[in-house]
């Protein structure tokens, strides 16, 4: 029997905010356990929360860039439920009224509808070792928005396209790193099997990579086909993904949908966001990846090498410092895509940790453009100056030969060596690299090989 998968996804994005939702803890990741924790963060009594109005401005930012309707009116709800990473006994999110409602995103001829946007907080993390679960709350209260799809997706090939654009979308607007690997950004899957008889749902959670995330759910496809084929029950549950066995294993089955007792969130009172408000936020909204790819056709640049810059938001904005600092664009894109990046996979850094700026390597560029020195030889001043050698472009001025002077050699080696205009003259090209190779020599390297050679040309054309 034939059977259509209906999928929906939930999706949870950490914001790139320095503080907490609700409290002035710091964000940093990676940090030593339970150093980032107000009051606030683990519900003692009396700490009251203070909303974080970044968090908001980059809700709306990510509504408008889903083509959602946005809220005026933002209200919190508790959702009462008693965990061990949630020692107040409650989450603060929007269940009422969701700050975006009705978006939609494209993935080539489909386009995936969202139910809503919403602001949460997150709990703390669980740490599992042996019989003991240790917690950290350096991320308890981590701002973060939830995206819930309509069930509009069909394969696992299709979410990986959904969360693919949801992450450049966060990434380009700079309001998210949206690194699974991180838990920035974390996936749960709903997944049903439409038929004569349709399953019920399946929840698989916290999918941390786009790979695992094509892979379950084309495991649970196949695991629910045979269940049906062999008329067997499908359990509506809760499963999770082992990676290392390439299957789903359940955790919990689900008999009845669990009543969170949402309730008002009294401590933070609603408040109105003015159309003049959002428009002024959504008026300073950064380029989105489709708007720059679009920009940088029109620079003449082939779609591969866009792709390439397009690899992250921190690689193109490199790039446009680049272009800003007067180098050609396509000269720009060559060199990040080629030297820089070569740099950065040799050294297993992010080009936001690259040591030069976008001035000292165009500083370095504008050099061959204009003739000063040779790629060759930038290459070679780009090993030094990634090495910590910063002072080596100032020093270069005072070290290369002018024009005049690399004139002076040229004719003193043609004077000295009268045979190489008739070499020249019976087609022994040898003789030109001649030229060349003791101006080289004379000049202990201080020249430009490529303006030697015009030069060299332009003197025997001279004498000829």
């Amino acid at each position: 029997m034939e059977f259509e998968p209906i999928i929906g996804l939930e999706i949870h994005i950490q914001l790139k905010t320095k503080s907490k939702l609700f409290s002035s803890s710091s964000t940093s990741f990676g940090d030593e356990v339970n150093t980032h924790v107000a009051p606030t963060d683990i519900g003692f009594p009396g700490a009251l929360p203070s909303l974080n109005k970044e968090v908001v401005k980059y809700a709306v930012l990510v509504a408008h860039a889903l083509k959602m309707d946005i809220d005026n009116t933002l209200c919190f709800d508790r959702k009462n439920y008693f965990y061990s990473d949630l020692p107040k006994g409650y989450q603060i999110t929007q269940k009422r009224r969701p700050i975006g409602k009705n978006g939609v995103i494209n993935i080539g001829e489909k386009d995936i509808r969202i139910i809503e946007l919403h602001i949460e907080e997150d709990s703390a993390k669980q740490i599992h070792e042996n019989d003991s679960t240790y917690l950290d709350f350096n991320r308890s209260g981590i701002p973060l928005l939830e995206i819930v799809t309509y069930p509009d997706i069909n394969s696992g090939e299709e979410a990986v396209l959904f969360i693919e654009k949801v992450r450049s979308i966060v990434s380009f607007l700079g309001v998210s790193d949206g690194r699974m690997e991180r838990g920035s950004l974390r996936c749960d899957v709903n997944i049903s099997l439409k038929g004569k008889e349709d399953s019920p749902k399946v929840e698989i959670k916290n999918i941390n990579t786009l790979n695992n995330v094509a892979s379950a759910i084309n495991y649970e496809i196949i695991r629910q086909k045979e269940l049906l084929n062999k008329g067997e029950i499908v359990n509506q549950e809760t499963r999770r993904y082992d990676e290392k066995n390439n299957k789903t294993i359940s955790m919990r089955k689900k008999i009845d949908s669990i009543d969170y007792r949402y309730s008002v969130e009294t401590n933070i009172p609603p408040m109105i966001l003015t159309e003049e408000y959002i428009n002024q936020i959504v008026s300073r909204s950064p380029e989105l990846k489709e708007e720059k790819y679009q920009r940088y056709l029109s620079l003449s640049l082939s779609e591969s090498v866009i792709n390439k810059v397009l690899s992250s938001k921190e690689m193109s904005d490199y790039f446009d410092e680049l272009i800003k600092e007067g180098v050609e664009p396509s000269i720009a894109a060559n060199w990040l895509n080629e030297e820089v990046t070569s740099y950065l996979h040799k050294n297993e850094i992010e080009i936001i940790s690259f040591p030069l700026s976008p001035k000292e390597l165009g500083d370095l560029i504008k050099l061959i453009a204009n003739g000063t020195i040779s790629n060759k030889q930038a290459r070679e001043l780009f090993l030094r100056m990634t090495n910590g050698e910063k002072d080596v472009l100032s020093s270069l001025d005072k070290s290369l030969l002018t024009e005049e002077e690399v004139r002076g050699i040229i004719n003193e080696v043609i004077d000295a060596n009268p045979s190489v205009i008739d070499d020249i003259k019976n087609g022994k090209d040898h003789a030109i690299r001649f030229i060349i190779g003791q101006v080289m020599k004379i000049s202990h390297g201080r020249v430009n090989p490529e303006l030697t050679n015009k030069l060299v040309q332009e003197e025997l054309q001279r004498r000829h």
